[in-house]
């Protein structure tokens, strides 16, 4: 499993050097993408609703609350929904794997924190 954000490159090479394994979008910056998507006064509220997908059990308990969160701010924040609605498949590919290992592989965190640190011991 290779987890990273959606850089255009970074999607690429890993379709073409990685054939066969599964790529999962940071939820983190999926999530942030949504957001600024959204008018500021309903982020709080949609910020819930989204790590409620994200934080399903299974995929289809996570598709069902997609739906319905779509159907909720559809007209209220459309671009929102229809980054949500694109990057799906990509934010939730961890639910395939047991539940033990998804809050390591869901976001890029763990990357992003041993860069953290080379940075400050260089």
């Amino acid at each position: 499993m290779i987890i990273s954000d959606q850089h255009g490159g970074l999607v690429q090479a890993i379709e073409k050097h990685f054939q066969g394994s599964t790529w999962q979008r940071c939820q983190t910056h999926f999530i942030r993408n949504i957001l600024d998507a959204a008018p500021k006064y309903m982020q709080d509220a949609l910020l819930e609703e989204i790590r409620g997908i994200l934080h399903a059990p299974n995929k289809q308990t996570a598709q069902l609350l997609l739906e319905q969160v779509l159907a909720k701010w559809e007209e209220k924040a459309p671009k929102a929904m229809q980054i949500l609605e694109e990057g799906f498949e990509d934010a939730t590919a961890v639910l395939d794997y047991p539940n033990r290992y998804r809050r390591r592989l869901c976001t890029t965190n763990g990357v992003e924190r041993l860069n953290e640190e080379i940075r400050c011991r260089e």
